[in-house]
């Protein structure tokens, strides 16, 4: 229920990122500015959700007063990209790196995407940089992967022998998987022994199966319908020689499936905790002191779609501020198949933040304008619906004080 009070309406701004567009921080700066231009005085609140992805590092780092180190590693595709890890402010020396800093799709050309081929062997070197610094503990953020390979290339940069039926080490990139016929951990950097590592990811993500993240994501990496196959047959074999020479089981194990299979790798190779991953953010984000003080909850993400309610932020948001009987805000940049499953997650309207068919250059060039003007629409949505008569009054003509959303 909407009502005239004597303090303004107060809106919490818990987006993720655009992937390959703007980062979160960038988000809530654009949300913030439609908010105030609806309602000049609108108190704003902000909960920078990162899910593992792009923008965990930073977030984090910026969070708890924490510094950011830079290092080159291996890409995806094999060139050198700068990726960077941090440590947490006042914490015992504990490491938070994303694996997309190293292997993150924005890092494949688009006429390179071939997951059969990438790799994840600078996530491991980011890794390796960590323990070099002192790590006591490192935290790993997976999401927004260019790749497909189980974590097969970190665990080479690591000291880990993958090797074929001759004795040699396999290839690089998921299909390479596919010629697994042992692993050897004699090598193994021996500190991953002593620093325990700690992993946000979509609990969601399984390793194989009709749900598994080659049928999946594996079209989203640019995999066609045969190297899809051809994934799933590789992980099949990965799988069998972590059975066999690790005593793991990877089938059906939660969060498996992260980051192309990356999930499995950090726990059978580097004998990592696997989480889900807002068990891990929520440490550092305290959403529910947040969400108590909120009338109005925004959220955001590039694309709301059917998956959107596995995982993805806007549905954990949703699922929140239904604790407290908030009204909850989408926006996206592209709304996909079978996004009204988002309304019985808990998200009562949603909006494409596009105002007209454009190329996705276009859309990310003008990304801030769009979200800003989503934002500020959404708003004045709610106040036509306050009865106040605020979004008939101008761009800058809402009165002081005008709403509170009681719930």
């Amino acid at each position: 229920m909407i009502t005239r009070s004597n303090r303004p309406i107060r809106v919490l701004l818990a987006p993720s990122g655009f992937k390959e567009g703007l980062g979160v921080g960038e988000v809530i700066d654009c949300m913030a500015r439609g908010v105030h231009a609806a309602l000049p005085q609108a108190e704003i609140l902000s909960a920078p959700m990162v899910d593992g992805g792009e923008g965990f590092t930073e977030t984090l780092v910026a969070l708890t007063g924490g510094r950011l180190h830079r290092v080159t590693v291996t890409g995806p595709v094999g060139q050198p990209v700068e990726a960077q890890f941090g440590f947490l402010g006042g914490r015992g020396r504990i490491a938070v790196l994303e694996m997309a800093s190293a292997a993150g799709l924005r890092l494949v050309p688009p006429d390179a995407r071939d997951p059969l081929r990438t790799t994840s062997r600078g996530v491991g070197e980011l890794v390796r940089a960590a323990l070099d610094s002192g790590a006591r503990r490192i935290l790993v953020g997976c999401g927004d992967s260019g790749i497909n390979d189980g974590g097969a290339g970190m665990a080479q940069a690591l000291g880990i022998r993958l090797l074929d039926a001759t004795g040699a080490e396999i290839g690089h990139g998921g299909g390479a998987l596919a010629g697994l016929r042992r692993i050897d951990l004699g090598g193994r950097d021996p500190r991953l022994d002593r620093v325990p590592i700690d992993v946000a990811l979509n609990w969601h993500n399984q390793l194989l199966g009709p749900r598994g993240v080659s049928r999946v994501f594996g079209p989203q990496k640019g995999a066609s319908p045969a190297a899809v196959e051809a994934l799933e047959q590789a992980l099949e074999t990965y799988a069998a020689a972590v059975r066999r020479d690790l005593g793991i089981e990877l089938r059906g194990m939660p969060g498996s499936g992260a980051s192309g299979g990356l999930g499995a790798g950090l726990h059978a190779l580097l004998g990592a905790r696997l989480h889900p991953r807002y068990d891990i953010v929520m440490r550092y984000i305290d959403i529910d002191a947040l969400l108590r003080r909120a009338d109005l909850v925004l959220t955001a993400e590039g694309s709301l779609d059917g998956q959107t309610p596995f995982g993805k932020v806007p549905s954990e948001i949703a699922r929140r501020a239904k604790r407290y009987g908030l009204p909850v805000i989408a926006l996206a940049g592209t709304v996909g198949p079978d996004a009204h499953l988002n309304l019985a997650a808990g998200i009562d309207a949603y909006f494409s933040i596009l105002k007209r068919p454009c190329s996705l250059a276009e859309a990310l060039a003008d990304a801030p304008r769009l979200v800003a003007d989503a934002a500020e629409q959404a708003l004045r949505m709610v106040l036509a619906m306050a009865g106040t008569g605020a979004s008939r009054r101008g761009r800058y003509g809402a009165p002081h004080g005008a709403v509170q959303a009681h719930h």
